[in-house]
């Protein structure tokens, strides 16, 4: 018996997953801006839920939703029609509080991490209604 209960289990499993996401998160923002992106917002919350990363380029919003896995193959499957729907809400959420944004188009884009560190953006990933 080693001492910890369920409770705290899930509890310590719950920070590793949060600070792998924020460290996904961090490489992806970082691969945006190589890329010639501006990081409009990290972790956006509004009245729908949070959005990873919010970037725009040459007039183009992205919402970004970015998933750590362990592979990339696993981490291109990981966006279910649930979270595309509350995804969608929460990007319309945060134009109607950030108007301005956008005027050569809005998109979703993913943002797959791999375990050790790579990434790969999946531009223009679903569209409004997939």
């Amino acid at each position: 018996m080693n001492g910890f209960g369920d409770e705290t289990r899930r509890l310590l499993r719950g920070r590793r997953a949060e600070a792998a996401g924020r460290d996904a998160e961090a490489v992806a923002a970082a691969a945006l801006v190589r890329d010639g992106w501006d990081v409009l917002a990290r972790r956006a919350r509004t009245p729908a839920g949070e959005i990873d990363l919010v970037a725009e380029c040459a007039g183009v919003l992205a919402f970004v939703e970015v998933k750590a896995r362990p592979s990339l193959a696993e981490a291109a499957h990981a966006l279910g029609a649930r979270q595309r729907a509350r995804l969608v809400a929460a990007a319309e959420c945060w134009m109607a509080e950030n108007p301005g944004h956008g005027a050569a188009g809005v998109r979703f884009d993913v943002v797959i991490v791999a375990a050790d560190g790579t990434a790969r953006r999946i531009a223009d990933a679903f569209r409004i209604g997939d």
